[in-house]
């Protein structure tokens, strides 16, 4: 591995904590160069939703690279394209009763965050955004100035300005009412908050910690957001596209965003595609007003297209929320034998995390999952949460068997610590 320390940025991440050469992967299995199999309860950070190379998604980008089509295309109409959209449309927006025009702003999530906040500034002629405590929205300086984590925020090297930060549900631990500060704030002309282009919000904060908000906070954040003329923008990178059980994760909560970004698992192969959705009234954009080279990534719209087959029906959805269940029982059993360090179980559908009282401890559970041939990675404000994303479509053996992998890696690092 020495080319990768000689030649390789002091930035990258993820190979310190997996130190092997990966080489190939298959559903929910990655292989490293020396054949060692291990589990993916990572997936690609939540971009592999499908697991790797998914043999239908595999096949439709083969045929469609094999035929010479397009490409590298911007924003111009291609074949691939026009088959995405129509089929985005017919398996995902018209089901819902949602009526959004599609952004392709960039192929990643920050870029359809980058989007989403520019042109709420744009649609209302104001500049401060509202975001919530331990958020994670991107690393671009935008999507930075409404994420939470100090240390990502300090890596900007310029002031983050324009935006509020508020309580994410019950991060008072149920100490006072929700949006018992930001209503007052809004209300009072003395508070010296300008009147917020909009919020931005996950449902659940992957990165901050593995934190849900409820339905009901949601549904009161969407009502405060109506009732004070501020736009809601939800940010479903990381949980949309099945991560929590329905397509969109915030169905379940009953609310409309008025603009909702998606990125990660929507080209369902691991390939680079986000949508920024906008309510159609908001699509103010002048022509060329907000573009990217790489908007137009026409392989990705064939595998997006193919992973669509997966919605036709609510099959997908029904078991991931029972693997979830499953997930959420086997962790329940591990925290009450470690209940002396653990302190809480988090998530919602196939997005879990173990929240330890020490933050050295989380990275230890993954270092023993590593040994133990499982992948997975920490979260939270200090990296305090062992976090589970594993494929939607891992097996029920494969479950099992990675949540065994992770009671054994847990009990090995908490024997190890003083009584």
């Amino acid at each position: 591995m020495e080319i990768f320390e000689r030649l390789e940025s002091e930035v990258r991440g993820y190979c310190r904590s997996w130190p092997t050469v990966f080489r190939t992967a298959l559903g929910s299995r990655v292989y490293d160069e020396n054949g060692r199999s291990y589990l993916d309860f990572f997936a690609g950070a939540g971009a592999l939703n499908y697991g790797h190379n998914h043999p239908q998604l595999k096949s439709s980008l083969l045929l469609y690279l094999a035929d010479d089509n397009i490409v590298h295309s911007l924003d111009k109409h291609t074949v691939a394209k026009r088959h995405f959209l129509e089929k985005f449309q017919e398996v995902v927006l018209s089901p819902r009763g949602l009526d959004y025009k599609i952004q392709f702003p960039g192929p990643t999530g920050t870029n359809a965050v980058e989007a989403a906040l520019k042109l709420a500034r744009k649609v209302t002629g104001r500049q401060t955004i509202v975001n919530f405590t331990n958020a994670f929205h991107g690393m671009t300086l935008g999507s930075l100035a409404v994420t939470g984590n100090s240390m990502k925020r300090n890596g900007a090297g310029v002031p983050l300005n324009h935006t509020v930060t508020m309580p994410y549900d019950n991060y008072l631990d149920g100490r006072t009412p929700d949006f018992l500060l930001f209503e007052r704030l809004l209300e009072d002309s003395g508070s010296g908050i300008d009147r917020p282009a909009a919020v931005i919000v996950e449902t659940v904060q992957g990165e901050g910690g593995l934190n849900p908000a409820s339905a009901q906070w949601l549904r009161g954040l969407a009502d405060l957001c109506r009732r004070h003329d501020i736009l809601l923008i939800v940010d479903d990178v990381q949980m949309g596209c099945g991560r929590t059980g329905p397509f969109f994760s915030f169905e379940t909560a009953g609310i409309t965003p008025d603009i909702v970004c998606l990125s990660k698992s929507l080209s369902g192969y691991g390939l680079p595609l986000a949508l920024t959705l906008i309510r159609p009234d908001l699509d103010v954009w002048e022509p060329g007003e907000h573009n990217g080279t790489f908007r137009g990534f026409n392989p990705a719209f064939v595998t997006a297209a193919a992973a669509l087959d997966f919605w036709t029906d609510e099959r997908l959805q029904k078991e991931t929320l029972e693997k979830g269940l499953q997930v959420r029982q086997a962790l329940n059993l591990i925290t009450a034998e470690h209940s002396d360090v653990i302190t809480g179980v988090r998530g919602r559908g196939l997005a879990w995390g173990l929240v330890f009282n020490r933050s050295e401890l989380a990275p230890r559970v993954c270092e023993a999952a590593f040994e133990r041939g499982l992948l997975m990675e920490t979260s939270g404000p200090e990296g305090e949460v062992a976090k589970l994303l594993p494929p939607l479509t891992t097996s029920d053996e494969e479950l099992t068997e990675g949540l065994e992998l992770l009671a054994e890696s847990v009990h090995a690092v908490c024997a190890k610590q003083p009584a």
